[in-house]
């Protein structure tokens, strides 16, 4: 198997429509990590992700009838154009079928990369849905399927990213980190570099909402995961490819998750080094190798990442600098309960020292304390965050870290108001709402008039989906769980979260 797809990715003539990408030095980085640290810029494909490579390659081995026919793909993003982008140079027709919610921007990119030869189909609201339809409208016209990643040509297309890293950096290499979502870049790369270099150890890295190929290789089968995140949607699979899935199983040395935070970091790491705007999923292989990095005793390592693309809404930038700062354990979120009388603001910021404070929301409670939560800025990361909440407990103050509590970064510093009173039975809910007009009122409609929403925030993050924080009031659980499934997004229980009890939830 594995010498069939050597020669594959050896004579896969992916440059008809790809660039040889430059390995560029991160100075920055290596000096903080203490290791050698470089990035492979997939980024700056024509496309701006490596997807064209095995898009074109799968597509250039149709045989005349199957091109004839024409291919189809579902994609909300960086697979769609790199196929729009082969059945332009090809000359083939293509169908592209994507989500309703996808971005105008990444529609518009389609359309032109492909021209005449792509008719772009929106259907549904999730890509689950586009996909289901993209299979139905294959069947009926005999189309050709472009499987974004489970197949081997299109496999072996994304291995030619591992033989140009190796002809570009000769040297020793101790390790490589590559983002795994369905696992066709990670399965194209390791066929190579393993067969020619098996001393250099290669990484998977995936969030951890969303680490599908993780969990499989783990539990020695292809599960399917219930939920995955959205954050890296360039790498939100439930279930890993079948082809994949076995080559990574043999060849991968080793996987990392990170979180949101840890990857908004990576694209400021990449930013500040090689000026890159990473897309999330083109930052999290950065990430995973800092991860990985910090657990290491070993210094003066050669580690590679590869950057694997660029498509990210502008508008999302300001989310992502936000988390980044927490990423980068530079600023703790804490809630803290302080006396109800004057200088009990100006004592919590002496007893901080000189640490800028970078937000404070307060609220009266009760004529005795009030609940404050308040941003500190650090400069000695998680040791320092410790020593801050010591030195309030040993003054009387109680504090809570709420530095990695979602409910709290994505709502509740942006909410103003407090705790109601007189609400009953209010029952605290996350969602994830489809980007699209009339999401609002499709759950309104749906929820009915048999249950009071008592709290309700949104907030634009330039994503297909939006975040939506809900306070419904029930006295029937079982009724009130029966209308949110059949609303059909995605969502999750935060009433025992300690944020909200903190400083939302209804006075008793």
């Amino acid at each position: 198997m594995t010498q069939q797809y050597i020669e594959k990715i050896l004579t896969a003539p992916v440059y008809d429509v790809a660039i040889e990408t430059p390995l560029d030095n991160m100075p920055r980085l290596s000096k903080r990590l203490g290791q050698r640290i470089l990035c492979k810029r997939e980024d700056l494909q024509p496309v701006f992700s490596f997807k064209c490579r095995g898009a074109y390659n799968k597509m250039y081995h149709l045989n005349s009838e199957e091109r004839a026919r024409g291919v189809i793909c579902s994609s909300a993003g960086n697979h769609a154009q790199g196929v729009a982008l082969s059945a332009s140079k090809l000359g083939i027709m293509a169908t592209i079928v994507m989500p309703g919610t996808t971005p105008a921007i990444k529609v518009d990119a389609v359309r032109r990369l492909g021209g005449q030869w792509v008719n772009v189909v929106l259907h549904g609201d999730f890509y689950d849905e586009a996909s289901q339809h993209a299979q139905n409208l294959q069947k009926e016209g005999g189309l050709t399927y472009i499987h974004p990643f489970d197949d081997p040509d299109t496999i072996a297309g994304q291995g030619t990213i591992g033989l140009e890293l190796l002809r570009q950096y000769p040297r020793p290499i101790d390790a490589i980190f590559a983002p795994i979502g369905g696992g066709g870049l990670m399965a194209g790369m390791a066929l190579l570099i393993k067969a020619l270099r098996p001393d250099i150890k290669l990484i998977g890295v995936e969030p951890d909402d969303a680490a599908s190929m993780t969990h499989a290789v783990r539990h020695g089968e292809r599960t399917t995961l219930d939920h995955v995140g959205i954050f890296a949607d360039g790498v939100a699979v439930k279930q890993p490819g079948e082809h994949t899935y076995e080559i990574i199983r043999e060849l991968v040395d080793d996987f990392v998750t990170v979180s949101t935070d840890e990857t908004c970091a990576a694209m400021k790491d990449l930013f500040d080094d090689t000026r890159a705007i990473a897309e999330p999923s083109g930052a999290l292989a950065t990430a995973g190798l800092k991860k990985w990095a910090a657990q290491q005793d070993k210094k003066d390592l050669t580690l590679i990442s590869v950057v694997s693309g660029a498509n990210v809404n502008f508008d999302r930038l300001r989310y992502v600098a936000e988390r980044a700062e927490i990423g980068e354990q530079r600023e703790a979120l804490l809630a803290v309960t302080i006396p109800e009388r004057p200088g009990t603001f100006l004592k919590f910021c002496q007893l901080i020292g000189d640490l800028p404070v970078t937000e404070f929301n307060y609220r009266y409670q009760d004529a005795q304390q009030a609940q404050i939560f308040v941003g500190i800025q650090l400069n000695e990361g998680k040791q320092q965050l410790n020593s801050i909440l010591e030195t309030l407990s040993a003054n009387g103050y109680e504090a809570e870290n709420l530095t990695d509590n979602e409910l709290a970064k994505l709502h509740l510093r942006y909410m103003i108001g407090g705790a109601g009173n007189g609400i009953d039975n209010e029952r605290l809910f996350r969602f994830g709402f489809p980007e699209r007009p009339g999401a609002l009122l499709y759950f309104l409609q749906t929820l009915g008039a048999h249950f009071n929403i008592s709290l309700f925030h949104y907030r634009n993050h330039g994503s297909d989906y939006g975040r939506v924080l809900c306070g419904i009031q029930s006295d029937d659980a079982a009724s009130l769980e029966q209308h949110l499934e059949r609303i059909g997004y995605e969502y999750e229980e935060e009433t025992q979260n300690p944020a909200y009890r903190r400083f939302l939830q209804p006075s008793r």
